[in-house]
This record gives structure tokens, C-alpha cells and sequence, in this order.
């Protein structure tokens, strides 16, 4: 791979061993993948923030890298931690925990990384069409490359770091044009009524496409939630990174292989997402974290109710939003439900707040919350979840 005058500087170490460390990274990557050179980025965000993902052993790298006064050279964010601060999840877990979780946040803090401690930083600043970025949370990845347009690979937590630091990234990938070309149609058959009929696409297209890139046709007038969960669910079964959503089959898309989904594929898709049919211990909603528009819906729905005292209800959002969102919360909160920020269901430690069962709209959470949380799982959809957490 290529490098300028400069980043040769930087490879020889005459920046310090923390960007020589990352300059480092990313020709092994670029070396890897046949990457020419490396490009610009606007921006980086950075996966393996919550303690329970990513362990000990990170831990003294990352300490090693802050300690040299290394500082993002983009504007760079990270992703969700395993605490919250508003202290719900704080007694649930041992002091240690808390102690280091509170110092990953720390060392990124001091590298420079905005702790938004978010899945959906494109809610905080939304990177503009056609940027190339160095993104890491696959969820957003597909969102950003397919809804709003940027590029980017699906990096590592280690490789988006290395970018942020540099501000640069290999040029191959999804960040080549001929590599975003369509080449498989998808012809959906069947009305998709709400967001987890399009969780339930997004799972059985990344099972079943390996790493091609589809044209989706028949998504008739679907909204940015429901393209959010079908990036989320997509990425989660499989290696596809970027879609084209439309209503009907463009003309270039005409010859392309072909794969048709109808309303039993998708049933089926729903039903084995769904490993029991019990009472939950827990409703939780925002995999990936809510909108606005999300939780002025969550608030709508329980107005007036009160969530049932064997439940919780868990509506999980970024600190952006919730700053936004002061009335909405109030009237959640009033129903006995808890809005969340800086945490995900899927990366805490769900077990030890008595969790067994867990209800959510979100494919990726009943994808992942069976391994990952060790818990019994039902899909339903945000409707169906409001009726189940709360009094009639």
C-alpha cells in the first residue's frame, strides 16, 4: 500500500508509538485487502465499549495508547457502555465492574472520542451524504451506507480506533464504487406491516446472502424506523453491508440473480426469532437506541397507563435524544416505565436485574439476547409490547 511522505513519518514512529501503533493497523488492513492507499474520513465510531463485550485484556492497550496523549483526529464517538448513569443497572453489578467499565469510557474519553455512548451517533450528527467515514456498529453501518448515503466498511473496534486516530482509512471495500454495485434482486411479496416484519427481512436476507449487495424492491413508503431495524437485523444474521431500498425493480436491476420472499418466508423468519411464548420479566425497546420520533410513539402509547409491577419496561435511547425528548419521558416514566441512555440490553448484564425472559420489537435483540444474555426471547411489535408491559 501506498503511503505519502507523511504517513510514512507517522509508520516510522516519528509521531509517537500511539500513531505509529494505528498507522500500523491500518496498512496491515489495507495490505490485506489490496487496498492502494488510504483515504480521508469525516468521521469514526468505535465498538468495544461495554465491559461485558469486551473484557480485561483491551483494557491495558487502551491504557497504553491514552497515556501518550494520542487524541482523534476526526470527530469520533463511541458505542454503548454496560452501565447507564442514570444508575439503573449500578447495584446490579460487583464494584470491580462498575470501577473498570467507568475507565474504558474514561481512556476513549481521553483520546479524544465523544463519549455519546450510542448505536445511532448518526441521531447526534448525521454524516453527509457521500462522506466516507470508519464506523464499527454494524447496525449503523448498513444504516449509514444504504439510508443516508456515506460510505464506510463494517471496521473492528481496533481498526475504527486506528482511524480515528489517524483519520484515515484503507481504501477498499464499500469505500470503492464498482463494490456497491447491486448484483441480487429482491422481490418482496408480501406487505410489511410494521418494524418487525422488517426485522424479520433483515434477518432472513443476511442468512441467506452471504455478502451481496440487494435491491430491494417492494418496500412501499417505508419509514426511517422501519429501514433502522431492517439495517439492525441485516447486519446481525449476515456480512451484507449496504442495500437499495425501493418500491419497484429499477431498470440496471432488471437482470440481476434473483431471490423472492413472501409472507410465509417472513412468518417463519418472526417465529424462530421467538424462543418461548411465557410472561416477560422484561419489555424493552431500542436496539438499535430510539429516535425522537420513537419515543414521542413509546409515549403516546402507555399514556395514562401504568406498566404492570412484575415488569420492567425499558425504552433505551442516546443522551442526544433524551435531551430532546424532556415531555415524552415524563409521561413514560409516569406510567412506570424507564427511558435509558448510554446502554443496550444486548451488552449489560440482563441476568443479574432477574431477567429471564425478555419481550422486544427489536430482530437483533431476539437474535442476539439468546447467546449473548443467556435469556428466553419474544418478538412482538412495539404495539404488542406496550399491551404486554402495561395495565389494561
Amino acid at each position: 500500500m501506498h503511503l505519502t511522505a507523511e504517513e510514512e513519518k507517522i509508520y516510522e514512529g516519528e509521531q509517537g508509538w500511539a500513531y505509529q501503533t494505528a498507522m500500523k493497523i491500518l496498512v496491515k488492513l489495507g495490505d490485506l485487502f489490496d487496498a492502494e492507499k488510504l483515504i480521508p474520513i469525516e468521521s469514526a465510531h468505535v465498538s468495544g465499549v461495554s465491559y461485558k463485550t469486551l473484557g480485561d485484556a483491551p483494557i491495558e492497550f487502551l491504557e497504553s495508547l491514552a497515556e501518550t496523549g494520542a487524541k482523534a483526529k476526526v470527530a469520533s464517538t463511541v458505542n454503548p457502555s454496560g452501565l447507564d448513569y442514570e444508575g439503573i443497572m449500578r447495584s446490579a453489578v460487583p464494584e470491580t465492574v462498575k470501577e473498570k467499565q467507568e475507565k474504558i469510557v474514561e481512556l476513549y474519553k481521553n483520546m479524544g472520542l465523544k463519549p455519546v455512548l450510542t448505536c445511532t451517533p448518526y441521531y447526534a450528527s448525521k454524516p453527509k451524504q457521500g462522506s466516507h467515514l470508519a464506523w464499527a456498529e454494524s447496525s449503523a453501518v448498513v444504516y449509514a451506507n444504504s439510508v443516508l448515503g456515506s460510505w464506510t466498511n463494517r471496521e473492528g473496534g481496533p481498526s475504527a480506533l486506528a482511524s480515528a486516530l489517524i483519520g484515515k482509512t484503507p481504501n477498499h471495500g464499500l469505500h470503492k464504487p464498482e463494490n456497491r454495485e447491486p448484483n441480487v434482486l429482491v422481490k418482496v411479496e408480501t406487505d410489511l406491516k410494521n418494524e418487525v416484519w422488517y426485522g424479520a427481512l433483515g434477518i432472513f436476507l443476511g442468512k441467506n446472502l452471504m455478502d451481496k449487495v440487494p435491491v430491494i424492491e417492494g418496500l412501499r413508503y417505508p419509514k426511517e424506523a422501519d429501514l433502522k431495524q431492517l439495517s439492525a437485523a441485516l447486519a446481525s444474521s449476515g456480512m451484507t453491508s449496504v442495500f437499495y431500498p425501493c418500491s419497484r425493480c429499477p431498470k440496471k436491476a432488471e437482470n440481476l440473480e434473483r431471490l423472492a420472499v413472501d409472507g410465509q418466508i417472513l412468518k417463519k423468519a418472526f417465529e424462530d426469532l421467538s424462543t418461548c411464548s411465557e410472561e416477560p420479566d422484561m419489555v424493552f425497546v431500542g436496539c438499535p437506541h430510539c429516535s425522537l420520533n420513537e419515543v414521542r410513539n413509546v409515549a403516546r402509547l402507555v399514556q395514562g397507563r401504568k406498566v404492570k409491577e412484575n415488569v420492567m419496561f425499558w425504552v433505551c435511547s442516546s443522551r442526544h435524544v433524551k435531551a430532546k425528548a424532556a415531555r415524552h419521558i415524563q409521561t413514560i416514566e409516569a406510567a412506570g416505565g424507564k427511558v435509558v441512555s448510554d446502554i443496550c440490553a444486548v451488552v449489560t448484564w440482563l441476568k443479574e436485574l432477574g431477567v429471564d425472559t425478555l419481550m422486544t420489537n427489536s430482530a437483533k435483540t431476539a437474535f442476539y439476547a439468546p447467546t449473548m444474555n443467556k435469556v428466553k426471547v419474544r418478538l412482538a411489535t412495539l404495539k404488542q409490547c406496550v399491551e404486554t408491559a402495561c395495565h389494561k
